[in-house]
């Protein structure tokens, strides 16, 4: 969770001290009622890109799921290239 901070956002590429491990809002990741999603299912985004995601109105619900999702694939790419994650076996 704290290498997340370390990276730019994955949505805008600010780097302003604001980057966090954003989670999922989807069910499937097991987003629920006063539940987070799992901590393997984040994206690195900065205050405001984060703000837009979960609380914004300027996204459809389908456009905040594309955001987030390639924000996590990016996210789980870097972390990856980093050394902060490897292959499991």
């Amino acid at each position: 969770m704290n290498a997340c901070r370390e990276l730019p956002c994955q949505h805008c590429g600010t780097i302003d001290g604001t980057v966090i491990a954003a989670h999922s809002n989807q069910l499937r990741d097991g987003k629920g009622r006063g539940l987070k999603a799992h901590d393997y299912r984040v994206a690195s985004l900065c205050y405001t890109c984060h703000m837009e995601l979960d609380q914004g109105s300027n996204l459809s619900k389908q456009e905040r799921i594309d955001m987030w999702e390639e924000a996590h694939r990016k996210t789980i790419g870097l972390l990856f290239e980093r050394g902060f994650i490897g292959f499991l076996g």
